[in-house]
């Protein structure tokens, strides 16, 4: 327990009990000296520290208390970097971690450039659609279309397809 607390409790247990100084000292475990001396106030120079290290932390999110202690010497502030640091901490700024990138499972069978479609029937699209139904239940929809012409070649409505229901599914070619 930091000391204002425990000069807090003493206070708290001298009104409410009636106890002496000492006894109550004695009980929180805080020296009398210490109750007595008036706590050190905050210093007008750190209350601007604090905010200045707040609108660093605000204007620019990804930088870390070294990169804003960097700032502060740029600006003009005479601050030692331990001190910049404890601010930091004290004052919950954090530099938001980053989304960890997803890592892929297996070997992609697409080429790495798009195919472009130069024919009818060359290149196909496919899409799945998801909706649910005045009950709840979940209905998928598969669209193929032909991206030559742009032309619906067929589809598959179901409450649930699969990767074979895809290679099964009913396509509808135009005549050629």
């Amino acid at each position: 327990m930091s000391p204002a607390r425990r000069r807090d409790a003493v206070s708290h247990l001298r009104e409410r009990f009636r106890v002496s100084e000492r006894r109550a000292c004695r009980a929180v475990g805080q020296h009398r000296t210490t109750q007595r001396r008036p706590p050190r106030p905050v210093l007008a120079p750190e209350q601007q520290l604090c905010f200045r290290l707040r609108e660093i932390s605000g204007t620019w999110p990804r930088y870390g208390f070294r990169r804003a202690w960097a700032v502060l010497r740029q600006e003009g502030w005479k601050v030692n970097k331990k001190r910049v640091q404890r601010i930091w901490r004290e004052e919950g700024l954090r530099v938001p971690a980053y989304a960890p990138k997803r890592r892929r499972v297996g070997e992609s069978m697409v080429p790495a450039t798009r195919l472009r479609a130069e024919r009818p029937n060359h290149v196909w699209a496919l899409d799945f659609l998801f909706d649910a139904t005045s009950d709840g239940r979940p209905i998928k929809v598969l669209t193929m279309c032909d991206e030559f012409t742009r032309e619906s070649i067929g589809g598959h409505l179901s409450r649930s397809i699969t990767a074979d229901d895809v290679v099964l599914a009913p396509i509808h070619r135009p005549a050629a």
